[in-house]
């Protein structure tokens, strides 16, 4: 589940990236690496974990899966936590810079 919920991410995030790639002010980009990051970390996990496991890695526990649910979605939530500090960082439009320095 973790993989599925951050390969569903990743794609929706690059679908919006190809939309808004001419103005890149929201820096979609950056979001788009840190999920398909994920996407292969869990991927990679999921590859030593079926070498592990066999075929009982096909069959988990419904609270196992709702557990990597939970994780997949906590990965994605601090994807964009980060994403989000990094374009209040970058302040494309200038927004936050003209309010703290608005006399």
């Amino acid at each position: 589940m973790t993989l599925l919920t951050t390969v569903f991410a990743a794609i929706i995030c690059t679908v919006l990236w190809y939309r808004t790639a001419q103005s890149g002010e929201w820096k979609l980009g950056t979001l788009c690496l840190m999920y398909w990051g994920a996407s292969l970390m869990w991927l990679v996990d999921a590859i030593f974990e079926y070498a592990e496991l066999g075929a009982a890695y096909f069959t988990p526990e419904p609270a196992d899966m709702l557990n990597d649910l939970f994780l997949g979605l906590s990965a994605v939530a601090l994807g964009l936590v980060i994403w989000l500090a990094i374009l209040l960082i970058r302040d494309p439009k200038g927004v936050v810079r003209q309010k703290l320095f608005k006399k």
